[in-house]
């Protein structure tokens, strides 16, 4: 491994060639280059780069691929676990869920941020002190046995795929909007991506790929919201001003969403949600009822002098209406949710816990905190993100890593808030209000994607706020493109997105495999493996996992931040209390271990699937329904499941024989290094 003054000296090569290649690309467009030409671009040239990363770092050996010969620095570390974890869900996610919710998404940001000062105190030093690849060695050399390890291989398997679903989804949305690429073949386009860095060189690969995706993704997510900024407020710092430019759009909301127009577009979609209540009610009457009205008003049409495109249009109704009383059912009450989304009353920014009543605030100071708990317990227990701490050289590099991975996160982090805040100022100043015939093009273009949707529901010509649309996963994406930046600036920021998700991905797949390959491969049914065959078994196994999830992601099973949080759920209940109570109590075993996690991995999967029952295609309608226990969401479902996780190990452990002499030996020995490193 190159010296780490050379090291920095190859990345600042690195960060101006990617600076002068945006540059060109300006200019490039200033002259007339076409907009799907910087896409193209800024797709091809990022990914060869990091290619061209991956097959200089390919490896054969075996420490080199799974712990990247734990020789990284922890400042490169850090920046390493900074674009790890900075995945699509940060980049993309994170500020569109504050610019949908407002206070309520600082939630991530407290949860995911405080997530390192546990993995700071808790874990690192004695993961690092341990040694070894994975997190299952770990818990199978303090408990002892294969039963504990194939327990967290599962677990690390199920939390890890749920994540990696959500990075590729994330990857497809990015391509099929700036390269125009189809969904589904964009999903499998940036699979190639994240094989690419992945396949060759394992652990070390993806580690110093990880550091040129942060540099692309932190320069890619500051950029346009300092032109914004100094567009609206004359000052390239967001973070100092955006509190100014919050204030105007307070003043901004107060008007908009007290007109009475904006009002009596949102009692129209409560009258449609209660018409779809009253249709669903009368099943299989009102299916029927709607067939031979649609028939009627055909022929109707035919026997008089209509216009053949109004009988084709009718006709196509008829066609398209559900087949069967199960089908309707599900049809409406997908559109009577949306209707009774659209609604609500709008969300005022600034407001903290906005609610119609004192059980409804209630709610939402219960799920705020206990998002908070899940993200921070989950970030402290994902197998991917604890895996970098076996790659530096020292327990002390360990610790200082997470500094630097702390302040690499804090830029985007404390930028977050600020870009929410500015984009819907960019939108209910150019967008609502004004004439749907003149909507900018780029709405049309995401609307394709699925992300955005417009709907004149009092055909009055204007667009309402209450009539716009915008999944979270849009705002950070289209916010260059809403405020009339160049198209180079939404390039950037694709580019930025893609970063996220590729590194994100890569250390996922990582994981998954090296779970597979390493923990039960080669630990558990054929110890004699020669190295090579085990890096064969992990790269054939890196590819079939990749490709599974690719599938699964473009089946669209749900928002980026939404699937993330349940990754982050199962993996803190899984992993959390039998981590630091095997760190911390030496009276928990095997057997506590054990039954611990699959405890709280089964209660944190089992409520994510009752509350989500309605969304799964395959379930819909199974006729289980579940209300929230203590109003908690899906996405809070770890708060159960790490519950459940300590009082099962605490409580087994107490029934059970004390660990033997050797689980003893095992702590005294990383503990005393741990502390004294």
């Amino acid at each position: 491994m190159a010296s780490s003054p050379r090291i920095k000296k190859y990345y600042l090569y690195y960060t101006g060639s990617f600076l002068a290649f945006v540059g060109a690309l300006a200019l490039l467009e200033n002259h007339g280059m076409p907009p799907r030409w910087i896409g193209y671009s800024f797709l091809f040239f990022t990914i060869f780069m990091y290619a061209a990363i991956g097959v200089m770092s390919r490896t054969s050996d075996v420490s080199e691929y799974y712990v990247a010969g734990r020789r990284i620095p922890a400042f490169f570390n850090g920046m390493a676990t900074g674009a790890d974890w900075m995945s699509a869900a940060s980049f993309i996610g994170l500020a569109g869920t504050l610019y949908l919710s407002g206070f309520q998404g600082l939630a991530y940001v407290i949860g995911w941020t405080g997530g390192f000062v546990l993995v700071a105190l808790l874990l690192a030093p004695y993961l690092r002190r341990f040694g070894e690849y994975t997190i299952p060695d770990f818990l199978g050399a303090r408990y002892g046995g294969n039963t504990i390890r194939l327990v967290a291989v599962g677990a690390a398997i199920l939390s890890s795929f749920v994540y990696v679903v959500a990075q590729i989804y994330g990857v497809g949305v990015i391509t099929s909007r700036f390269v125009s690429l189809q969904f589904e073949i964009g999903v499998f386009v940036g699979l190639a991506g994240i094989l690419v860095c992945s396949f060759l060189g394992g652990m070390r690969a993806v580690t110093w790929t990880q550091v040129a995706q942060y540099l692309v993704l932190i320069v890619a997510y500051m950029t346009p919201v300092a032109i914004l900024s100094w567009n609206v407020t004359g000052n390239p710092m967001p973070q100092v001003v955006y509190g100014k430019v919050l204030s105007h759009v307070q003043q901004l909301e107060e008007r908009i969403f007290n007109n009475p127009t904006e009002e009596k577009v949102r009692q129209l979609y409560q009258d449609r949600a209660d018409s779809y209540a009253q249709k669903i009610m009368q099943l299989p009457e009102s299916l029927n009822l709607e067939r031979e009205n649609l028939s009627s008003e055909i022929n109707r049409l035919k026997a008089g002098d209509s216009q053949m495109k109004d009988v084709v249009a009718l006709e196509r109704l008829r066609r398209e209406l559900p087949q069967d009383p199960d089908a309707a059912k599900m049809r409406w009450e997908s559109a009577m949710f949306v209707a009774v989304e659209r609604a609500k009353p709008p969300i005022h920014h600034g407001e903290a816990f906005p609610a119609k009543n004192a059980e409804e605030n209630l709610a939402q100071r219960i799920n705020f905190i206990a998002l908070i708990f899940c993200l921070t317990v989950g970030t402290a227990s994902l197998p991917h993100l604890l895996m970098r701490y076996y790659t530096t050289p020292t327990v002390r590099e360990a610790r200082e890593s997470v500094f630097w991975a702390l302040l690499f996160i804090l830029l985007l982090y404390i930028t977050a808030p600020a870009y929410a805040v500015f984009a819907k100022h960019e939108v209910l100043t150019n967008l609502v209000e004004i004439p749907i015939a003149q909507l900018p093009s780029w709405v049309a273009a995401w609307s394709k994607v699925g992300l955005v949707s417009i709907e004149d529901m009092n055909r009055d010509g204007i667009l309402q706020f209450a009539e716009l649309s915008l999944n979270p996963d849009v705002i950070v994406l289209a916010t260059p493109e809403i405020a009339g930046m160049p198209y180079v600036v939404s390039g950037l920021v694709a580019a930025g997105a893609l970063a996220a998700a590729l590194s994100t991905a890569d250390g996922l797949l990582l994981t998954i495999t090296g779970a597979l390959s390493h923990d039960v491969y080669y630990r558990i049914f054929r110890p004699q493996a020669s190295t090579q065959f085990r890096l064969v078994i992990s790269k054939s196994l890196l590819l079939i996992v990749a490709v599974l999830a690719a599938t699964v992601a473009a089946e669209k099973p749900g928002t980026i931040l939404a699937m993330v949080a349940w990754a982050f759920s199962i993996a803190g209940s899984a992993f959390f209390p039998a981590l630091v109570l095997g760190i911390f109590w030496s009276r928990a075993n095997r057997q506590g271990a054990v039954a611990g996690m699959l405890i709280g991995t089964l209660v944190a999967v089992y409520y994510i699937l009752r509350l989500e029952m309605e969304h799964i295609p395959w379930l819909a309608h199974s006729g289980i329904h579940m209300d929230p226990w203590f109003h908690v969401q899906s996405t809070s479902a770890g708060i159960f499941g790490v519950a459940s996780g300590f009082l099962t190990i605490i409580i087994v452990s107490l029934l059970t024989p004390a660990p033997d002499g050797q689980a003893q030996k095992f702590l005294e020995r990383i503990r005393r290094t741990a502390k004294a490193d």
